[in-house]
Order: C-alpha cells, then sequence, then structure tokens
C-alpha cells in the first residue's frame, strides 16, 4: 500500500532526528503536519465548491504556499518559519462569537502543539512525502484512515498515551448495541482519540445516511470534548479523515470544570458514548462542582454529569473499571442514584487483558437508559476465546468475539434473553439488599476441579522426596568431580 509505505518512510525519518522522542512525540509531530495538508486540500475543494469559501488557515500559512513546493525553503530558513511564524500565528488566531467553526478548530489544535523536529532538512523530507498525498482523492484518504487507526492503535504501546486509546473492537460493539440515528445528539465528554464518534459516524453512514441532507443532520448533533492536547488533536485529524467538514464541535475543554447544577435542559444529549479516565484523580476544586459526590476519581465524577445530561430517554454505554462495581461510599451513592433516575439494564463484564498493555484490570460496559428506575440488570460474562489464555498486542478484542453476546442481547425490550451460562439476572431488591454491590459473580460458572485435597498432598510430598534425591545425587557428582 502506498500510503502505509509514505507514513513508514516519514516517520523513519523522524527517527533520525534528535529532538523526537518516544513514539508519542512522533505521533504528535506527524498529527500537526498532516492537520495543516488534509486542511488545505479540504479547503482547496469547499473554495471550488461553496461561494465565498475562505480558508481559517491566512494566505501565508496555507500548506500549498509554504510547503507544497518540493524545492521550498529548508534547513534553518525552514525551522525559523515554522517556530518563529507559522506557530504563533496559528495559535494566535483571532476567534470571536461570529468566528467559523473551523478557525476556532485550527486555533484550538495548534493551542498546546510543538515542533519537536531540530533539523530543517529532515521537517523538508517529511513535507515533501507529506504533500505526494492527496486528501481529496477518497481512495487515498480511505487507505490513510486505515493506518491512522493503526497509528492511534500504536498509542497503546506508547507510555501513558494509552489511556486515549479504548480498543475499536469495544467501541463498535457498544455503538452497535446503542444504535445512533443521524440528528441525535451524540456526547462523549472525554472523547480522547474519537474512538466512539469514528464508529458512530460509519454505523451512521452504513445504516441510515443515504443523502447529504441527512449527513448534514448526522454532522450537526455530534458533540465532544477532550481535555488533553495530544488527543485532542489526534481527535480533530480524526474527523477531517472520516469526511467531517467542521470538527470543531471537538472541544479543547475539561467537561468537569463546570458546576453539575449549571447544566440546563437545553444541554441535555440523546446517547452518551464514552470511556472515562479510571484510576486519575482530578485537580482540587473539581470536587466542589459536585457536592452530592464529592470526590476526586475522575470516573465516578463523570458518571455523575452523564446521568445529570442524559434527556428522558435518553440512552448511555459507558466503560467502568470493577472498583466502580463494588466500591463504597460516594460510589454507592452514585450507584443507588444511578438506578434511581436510570434503567441499568445491562452490564458486559470483560477480562482483565482487554486493555492491555496500557491497564490490565477488569472493566465492564454499562448500558443504562434515563427516566425510569432499575428493576433488574442483566449481566453477561464475556470470555477469551478458548484458543488463546488472555487478550494481547498481538491478539487483541476483535469485534467477532461480541458475537455471542449479540446473538443474546435480544430486541429493545431486551425480550427473549435467557439465562445462559455466561448470562444472569439480578434483581433491582437484591442489588439493594447488598448495598448497591454490582460486582455480580456469575452465578453458572463452574469452579476448577484440583482434586481431593489428600491425594494432592501425598503426590507432593512424593514429588518433593525426588527432587530431594535428585539433589543428594548432583552433590555427590559435583563432589567427586572438585575432588580429582
Amino acid at each position: 500500500m502506498i500510503v502505509r509505505t509514505t507514513v513508514k518512510s516519514i516517520q523513519d525519518l523522524m527517527r533520525q532526528d534528535s529532538g523526537v522522542d518516544g513514539d508519542a512525540q512522533r505521533i504528535s509531530q506527524l498529527c500537526w503536519m498532516f492537520f495543516l495538508k488534509i486542511i488545505d486540500d479540504q479547503d482547496q475543494e469547499l473554495e471550488l465548491t461553496k461561494d465565498a469559501y475562505r480558508s481559517p488557515i491566512p494566505k501565508n500559512y496555507q500548506w500549498r504556499n509554504w510547503a507544497a513546493d518540493p524545492e521550498g525553503i529548508t534547513g534553518e530558513a525552514l525551522l525559523a518559519f515554522i517556530n518563529g511564524e507559522l506557530f504563533p500565528a496559528l495559535k494566535g488566531l483571532a476567534v470571536t462569537a461570529r468566528s467559523d467553526g473551523r478557525r476556532r478548530m485550527v486555533r484550538d489544535v495548534f493551542e498546546d502543539a510543538f515542533n519537536y523536529m531540530k533539523s530543517g532538512h529532515l521537517v523538508r523530507q517529511v513535507i515533501n512525502k507529506i504533500s505526494g498525498i492527496d486528501f481529496n482523492n477518497l481512495d487515498e484518504r480511505r487507505h490513510f484512515g486505515e493506518f491512522y487507526e493503526q497509528l492511534l492503535n500504536d498509542l497503546q504501546s506508547a507510555g501513558n498515551a494509552g489511556e486515549y486509546y479504548t480498543p475499536r473492537a469495544v467501541t463498535a460493539f457498544m455503538v452497535d448495541r446503542i444504535d445512533p440515528h443521524p440528528g441525535e445528539i451524540l456526547f462523549d465528554p472525554a472523547c480522547g482519540t474519537g474512538g466512539f464518534l469514528t464508529c458512530a459516524i460509519r454505523h451512521m453512514e452504513k445504516e441510515y445516511v443515504r443523502t447529504p441532507k441527512q449527513r448534514e443532520k448526522m454532522q450537526g448533533a455530534l458533540r465532544a470534548v477532550e481535555k488533553k492536547p495530544l488527543p485532542h488533536m489526534l481527535c480533530v485529524t480524526n474527523m477531517l479523515l472520516n469526511g467531517i467538514e467542521d470538527p470543531s464541535f471537538v472541544r479543547h475543554d475539561n467537561t468537569l470544570a463546570r458546576p453539575l447544577i449549571s447544566w440546563g435542559k437545553d444541554e441535555r444529549v440523546d446517547i452518551i458514548l464514552t470511556n472515562p479516565p479510571f484510576g486519575g484523580r482530578e485537580e482540587d476544586g473539581i470536587e466542589d462542582n459536585f457536592p452530592t459526590f464529592r470526590t476526586k476519581e475522575t470516573a465516578d465524577l463523570f458518571l455523575a454529569l452523564i446521568i445529570r445530561l442524559l434527556k428522558p430517554g435518553g440512552r448511555a454505554a459507558v466503560v467502568l473499571p470493577d472498583g466502580s462495581l463494588f466500591g463504597e461510599g460516594v460510589k454507592t451513592r452514585l450507584k443507588e442514584h444511578l438506578m434511581e433516575e436510570c434503567d441499568l439494564h445491562t452490564i458486559v463484564r470483560l477480562p482483565n487483558s482487554v486493555f492491555k498493555p496500557y491497564a490490565s484490570i477488569g472493566t465492564n460496559l454499562l448500558f443504562f437508559e434515563k427516566g425510569r428506575p432499575t428493576k433488574d440488570i442483566w449481566f453477561y460474562e464475556h470470555r477469551v476465546p478458548e484458543s488463546q489464555k488472555a487478550y494481547s498486542m498481538t491478539k487483541p478484542i476483535r469485534l467477532e468475539h461480541f458475537r455471542g453476546c449479540i446473538d443474546w442481547w435480544g430486541g429493545n425490550a431486551r425480550k427473549g434473553r435467557e439465562e445462559t451460562s455466561q448470562a444472569w439476572n439480578v434483581s433491582a431488591e437484591e442489588i439493594k439488599a447488598r448495598g448497591f454491590n454490582l460486582d455480580s459473580k456469575n452465578p453458572h460458572a463452574v469452579d476448577d476441579d484440583h482434586g481431593d485435597p489428600a491425594t494432592l498432598l501425598t503426590d507432593l510430598n512424593i514429588a518433593e522426596a525426588e527432587v530431594a534425591t535428585l539433589r543428594n545425587q548432583l552433590k555427590a557428582i559435583l563432589g567427586e568431580a572438585l575432588a580429582r
């Protein structure tokens, strides 16, 4: 594949540069450069198809005017331009309430971006290779989009950057079960690199989008926020690659920075799909925004916010760690609040290895609808295929691994669901009686048969005696050898 070969050669060039340290910086460097090329290609198409369209980027800083010429500025002059002119200009773009969304998007992307490369000659070589990709060519854009997904996947092994990536099989399964339609307001309050948004867009394009008007309706109902600069930049680029003309709906902000009570009815949404950061703690003062659920634990605060933001009848799919299911204190109050305000109808329990290598803890997919209390909860235990011991980087979870759960799921009313070796039902009364502990173990699981304890002890004693005999024989042999 030409695109794959091109990007690999770009990465090889970056490895020669002393300023780029590690995968996360390399991907960040790649991203802002690709971003400028992608948006310039889009601009040139929009200038032809839309009357009076103007690029959000000033003329001198458009890719076509400083980067496209393969024999253009290079070396120290190129570095001076990038560091002294390009970045300050894009970071300082004037944005007003009436500004074009794309202009605001460009400024937000570059707000915390950096040029890590120190060799202007290597930068020129990288730019020339990027210029060879035509993002208005649907086939090239599709191939690059596929490779971009692989780049995002590579973040799992790039230190803490792995926290921004949810396995695509998990996001695809959650989107499939929620089944978003064009026009339904869909929100990811901690969007990372945009995995849920990407899967939702592809799902709607496959199932429902048939006309430009339907596509416009779909795009206009997307909402997202990401706190950290690298995943925000990756997400915006991801949206551009998926044909989203104005990804300014992806805001660079902290969703938790607002008081919970300040979110009004006009900000309620139809769907929330998210994997909020877990294991992390928010900065001092954030807990004051959640007086009823005062905690610094990020996942708990997001759960409280999600319940608040859903419209009556709104539905959500959320990834949460095991600790959120059995935790006490604030977690208990949160789970009680969730079951009172929402129908928590399904919890899919995932094995520890799904998020390897970034995290090796048990995770769960919670599916709920706002507007009626929980009467009972269906649990489904997802198991690693028999052909492997665990999921890994080389053998990750795939969408087909969810086929058993999809077949069991049933329709919108969950009719037809039955208890199986992997599925069981627990009443709300039982959950309440045990202090809202949602850490329900599979009652159908068969304990491993380790054998009769007495027989095992006898076998152990025999094995230890044999080891002792062999050890004495080895000592005798070594003693004879040393005496010679």
